[in-house]
């Protein structure tokens, strides 16, 4: 069996919630052993030795029993299925050999072709390079149940080399601090709800061992602050994406620690809901609800998306996953990156996208697109990218769907776009399918709500049981192992430009 070495610092008031439930955890295991009382913080650090690693796969892990834990921890899917190993791995008395290669086929991570482990991170030739010295910050204070597979390991121990020094959230104080640097805390796993100055501060303090810094969202925007940009500059003094990938494969950067996000896990269902809102319009689904709400048996023609343009803003792992569907629905893909395309390679190698724009092709983009699609992060440069000119430009009775930043949209532009305006009977957009807002929840005076051609959702379309949960086994299970041993880790951040 495995064996567990643990150390708990517990800083709590004696009315502090988590006490009872602490006592509780060291009364029912004898791998804790509780050393000292200090006031105002619970820290856990916890040592794991592994399994043999000849046979350790991580689709193996076991999870608490869905039935003790509170939502969402309901269901878990277990989306590791395979360990791929090489050949000297493997004891045999036998002189053939198997090559097998594990050379990562992306630098970035997503749940429907990342299915199985593409680096010998487990493998027995693979040793333990460093230390991963973690310290989540969440706030709910180690009672977060996405975080489980990370602060409360259970039946299958973080991989070997991985200490967590303690879950903390916004409130830091002295002692925090002063605990962390003596411990030499080089990783920091960041859960929704921390404040990018909370993260700053920490940046900051811990700037002679900090090495990695994970998000478990996707957008990092609610977390930048200049100290977080002002430690981006690559080698080269740029922000190059390149240049960001080969810091990750020594695991820090140039600037002194590298930062990841957990893009990938959401993409998938943000891509069906996308296809969802461009149905829901072609159909005509507010007809067809008026109708039974009405008692009307009543036909009417409705569109195919066959043959019509998706023009997709933004074309990162959401994006894609959208062409990916979009493709198979018989429509035509338009593109849209940051980067200037310099040839034709990208667009003659990806099979979903059929032209190819930079952002000088925006306002092109919406007058040859029956539906846009926008995805992109919310950074300085992204800020308010949509407004009143595009929707000007845009192709008559187009369909514009959101799932990326409010603010990456001028709404005030949108809503009158929107409107139907008197003169004409009509609006100047068919629609819209809005996932994200300006500001959230919106105002129960807003506008929004009344108007009857757009489908709005509470910036949701992503949020299925599993999917945090997903997010920290991504960290645990896939990013960690790379960092320990020294491998590539996948999903680097260009912190200076915020994605």
């Amino acid at each position: 069996m495995m064996i567990i070495n643990g150390l708990i610092r517990t800083f709590t008031r004696s009315s502090s919630p988590l006490k009872s439930s602490m006592s509780s955890m060291l009364s029912s295991s004898s791998s804790f052993s509780l050393l000292s009382f200090l006031p105002l913080r619970v820290l856990v650090a916890t040592t794991a030795i592994t399994k043999s690693s000849e046979s350790f796969c991580l689709s193996s892990r076991i999870s608490p029993s869905p039935s003790s834990l509170p939502p969402p921890y309901l269901s878990i899917r277990n989306f590791y299925t395979r360990t791929y190993f090489s050949s000297s791995l493997l004891s045999s008395s036998s002189s053939e050999t198997t090559t097998t290669t594990t050379t990562p086929i992306s630098e970035y991570w997503n749940r429907e072709e990342s299915s199985t482990f593409r680096s010998s991170a487990y493998s027995a030739c693979s040793v333990v390079k460093k230390e991963a010295r973690i310290v989540s910050l969440s706030p709910l204070n180690g009672n977060d149940p996405n975080n489980i597979p990370l602060e409360h390991p259970n039946d299958e121990p973080l991989p070997e080399g991985a200490i967590v020094l303690g879950v903390l959230g916004n409130n830091l104080d002295k002692s925090d601090i002063e605990y962390l640097k003596k411990e030499k805390c080089n990783v920091i796993f960041v859960s929704p709800g921390i404040t990018n100055s909370t993260l700053a501060t920490l940046i900051h303090e811990l700037k002679d061992s900090l090495e990695w810094i994970h998000s478990r969202s996707a957008g990092i925007d609610v977390l930048l602050s200049n100290t977080l940009k002002n430690s981006s500059t690559s080698s080269n003094g740029s922000s190059n994406s390149k240049s960001t990938i080969e810091d990750s494969k020594a695991g820090k950067s140039s600037s002194g620690f590298i930062m990841t996000n957990s893009k990938g896990i959401f993409s998938s269902t943000l891509a069906e809901y996308t296809m969802m809102a461009c149905s829901y319009f072609a159909k005509d689904l507010p007809q067809l609800l008026k109708n039974k709400s009405n008692s009307k048996w009543k036909k009417y023609n409705v569109l195919e998306l066959r043959g019509s343009t998706i023009g997709i803003i933004g074309y990162g792992d959401i994006g894609r996953a959208t062409a990916k569907l979009a493709k198979a629905y018989g429509m035509k893909v338009i593109a849209l990156r940051r980067r200037t395309i310099q040839n034709n390679n990208d667009i003659d190698s990806d099979p979903y996208c059929d032209i190819l724009y930079d952002r000088s092709s925006l306002n092109k983009l919406f007058s040859e697109s029956d539906y846009v699609l926008c995805s992109t992060p919310l950074t300085d440069d992204t800020y308010q990218m949509i407004g009143k000119e595009q929707f000007d430009c845009a192709k008559k009775d187009l369909v514009f769907i959101n799932v990326g930043r409010g603010q990456v949209v001028d709404e005030c532009a949108l809503i009158d776009a929107l409107k139907v305006k008197d003169n004409t009977a009509t609006s100047k957009l068919k629609g819209a399918g809005l996932d994200v807002f300006c500001k959230e929840p919106i105002g129960d005076d807003s506008e929004l709500w009344e108007l009857d051609n757009l489908l709005l959702s509470p910036h949701n379309m992503d949020q299925t049981d599993t999917f945090m949960l997903e997010s920290t086994q991504f960290f645990v299970d896939e990013n960690l192992p790379r960092f320990i041993r020294g491998h590539t880790l996948l999903n680097p951040i260009d912190k200076k430009a915020g994605y």
